[in-house]
């Protein structure tokens, strides 16, 4: 088994569990309000939901528990407390199916988000081993495995 294998794997389960995608329209002006530094090490505040989220992703993949530890940590480098691992509607909120090419998400407010995996903290019901994700190649959600890994965006 080669090391892409399990992200195969997650994709195949994510198309077997799609769920209904809502309508969504572009988020609209100032919506999402950059704060904090930029893009170096900036932050993201969505004025709809009231949630500030990392704006520039790791360049690391983890695994789900290392991505709720790696979330609990932003803090030093991003400011403020209760930084998280975001839950999987959280996640959703982010998605933004008016963008023509991926990835589905608004590339002004989140620059340089690749069309890949991200972890929720939601986990699978009745599972210890699988986790609800979001692919922002077509902002589908799905599951894995927890030993997989996923790209992360904290939030607080």
């Amino acid at each position: 088994m080669n090391a892409s294998t399990p992200r195969f794997l997650c994709a195949i389960a994510m198309i077997a569990v799609i769920l209904p995608t809502p309508a969504a329209a572009s988020a609209p002006g100032g919506r999402f309000v950059v704060t904090n530094g930029g893009t170096s090490n900036g932050t993201v505040y969505d004025t709809k939901t009231k949630l500030t989220w990392q704006q520039t992703i790791s360049s690391i993949s983890y695994s789900w528990a290392d991505a709720k530890t790696y979330c609990a940590g932003v803090g030093s480098r991003l400011g403020g407390t209760s930084w998280r691992l975001p839950t999987l509607k959280e996640l959703q909120s982010l998605v933004d199916y008016s963008q023509t090419t991926p990835p589905m998400i608004d590339s002004t407010a989140f620059p340089g988000t690749p069309s890949d995996f991200f972890w929720s903290a939601s986990p699978l019901a009745g599972s210890s081993s699988g986790a609800w994700d979001v692919y922002f190649g077509n902002g589908q959600t799905g599951f894995c495995g927890v030993s997989g890994t996923f790209n992360v965006r904290c939030v607080r």
